[in-house]
């Protein structure tokens, strides 16, 4: 059979991605925070002095989430772009920028490693740019749905910064460690 397929047909294979990819992405960044101890519950990080800038608690989940739903559709509409010039380094490119994000949960919060964290904004960033430009030539309004992510990665790095002045020798330290001492 040779024949193109109808609006409809293709409205339902983009949404048979998105339904894998959207939840995919979702749950990965929030298995990668929750399995690291991310956000104000984590002890080490309720003891750092924050900028006067830092959003509240409850934001950092909101936007999360809104980010990771807004990249499992971009991701949908580009693996829905079959045949399209340059879909596979565009994919490649997404696949490292979502390790690097999911990486540095564990490396600031788990690890305590803020200088490190900070290097891999900065190449989130960087990916992140070249990951937009990519997927604009395939599908635009895919690269569109990453400016969000692009500023949210803007503001996490100013933090991740700001926190790093405020708190000189942080990575060292270790509040909050139960003590295993046995007293009689």
């Amino acid at each position: 059979m040779t024949g193109l397929a109808s609006k409809s047909q293709l409205r339902m294979s983009f949404l048979r991605y998105a339904l894998v990819t959207v939840p995919a992405v979702v749950l990965l960044g929030t298995l990668s925070g929750a399995l690291s101890g991310s956000g104000y519950d984590n002890p080490w990080f309720a003891a750092l002095d924050k900028p006067a800038f830092m959003p509240p608690g409850w934001a950092f989940g909101a936007a999360w989430t809104l980010v990771y739903i807004l990249l499992g559709l971009s991701l949908a509409m580009v693996l829905h772009a079959r045949g399209a010039r340059g879909r596979e380094r565009a994919l490649v490119l997404f696949g490292l920028q979502l390790a690097l994000n999911l990486a540095w949960s564990p490396v600031f919060f788990g690890m305590h490693e803020m200088s490190l964290a900070l290097s891999l904004i900065a190449a989130m960033i960087v990916v992140a740019v070249a990951m937009i430009l990519f997927i604009w030539r395939i599908r635009p309004l895919a690269a569109l749905l990453l400016f969000p992510c692009l500023g949210w990665l803007m503001l996490a790095a100013a933090l991740n910064f700001q926190i790093l002045v405020l708190n000189p020798g942080a990575e060292t330290l270790a509040p909050g460690a139960a003590s295993t001492d046995i007293s009689l």
